[in-house]
């Protein structure tokens, strides 16, 4: 049985039990049976959350977004309007074909901007950021500033998000994280 503080908006479509306290799924949203969502999250207008999708606690899934199955989102991840996640590396129009699931990892508190393209079997690291429209296609660091296409590196983020100066604490917070600050 779901827990009694999760919000359904009456138009959406929630099949899974799988929802944590507190959740907020909205008009139209589509959250599949064998879904699984953590708790704290807020699922946007149209977006779907496809049969074994996987998303963390405080995730942010904005309006459009489809998560599909093989996806796992970890705690704290940013998912803008419009991101588009595959799982099949040679897609054919029939689900006969044999088709091979291939996963997709997005870390801890990650930031996708709004119509990026998120290539199946990929891990984007904790912390990382990738940028509106932008193409992944292979694997992002952690605190990685990733951006066109296909995606390539072009600074380091603070945990914060702000873009870090190499060699420099972060100017916003103070903090440094973990990775070299040269590119």
């Amino acid at each position: 049985m779901r827990d009694p503080s999760v919000f359904v908006h009456s138009t959406a479509l929630c099949e899974s039990e799988d929802i944590g306290a507190r959740t907020r799924v909205f008009a139209f949203a589509h959250v599949m049976p064998g879904a699984r969502v953590g708790t704290d999250c807020k699922l946007y207008d149209f977006s779907i959350i496809d049969k074994g999708a996987v998303v963390g606690n405080r995730v942010l899934v904005k309006a459009y977004t489809v998560i599909c199955e093989g996806v796992t989102i970890e705690d704290d991840v940013f998912i803008g309007p419009h991101i588009a996640f595959t799982n099949d590396r040679v897609p054919r129009g029939s689900a006969d074909d044999g088709w091979t699931l291939t996963r997709t990892l997005v870390r801890r508190g990650a930031s996708l901007g709004a119509n990026a393209t998120i290539v199946c079997g990929v891990t984007i690291g904790a912390h990382a950021m990738v940028a509106a429209g932008s193409v992944v296609t292979r694997d992002v660091p952690d605190h990685a500033l990733v951006m066109g296409n296909p995606a390539r590196q072009r600074a380091w983020v603070c945990f914060c998000g702000f873009r870090l100066a190499s060699g420099h604490p972060c100017a916003k917070c103070g903090r440094s994280p973990a990775p070299p600050l040269s590119l």
